[in-house]
């Protein structure tokens, strides 16, 4: 094998692990912004509507997190981001069990 070869190979590899991480950071960005929007928008059908105080209020504190999810997403930190979003849909969905 060439040493040509190889460090062209070596490059491409590089290129796909960027890809990869921009590929997470989008991802992670994307969910944790879709996931904040609906976890807003049911918290303000529920607030509307019959619900105990504390149903609305963890909707939005699951959006909050997801949102906060988002940013760090967008900022590299995918690991973390997808934890918040694993904790945020959790709240969301622990907060509906009282309805």
């Amino acid at each position: 094998m060439d040493e040509k070869d190889e460090t062209h190979g070596n490059e491409e590899e590089y290129e796909d692990a960027v890809l990869d991480a921009r590929r997470a950071r989008w991802t992670a960005t994307g969910t944790g912004a879709l996931l904040a929007l609906m976890g807003l928008a049911a918290s303000t059908l529920r607030l509307t509507g019959s619900a105990p105080a504390l149903v609305p209020g963890a909707y939005a504190f699951g959006a909050a997190v997801c949102g906060l999810a988002s940013v760090l997403g967008a900022r590299g930190r995918t690991r973390r981001a997808l934890w918040l979003l694993i904790v945020g849909v959790m709240v969301m969905a622990l907060g509906d069990q009282f309805d």
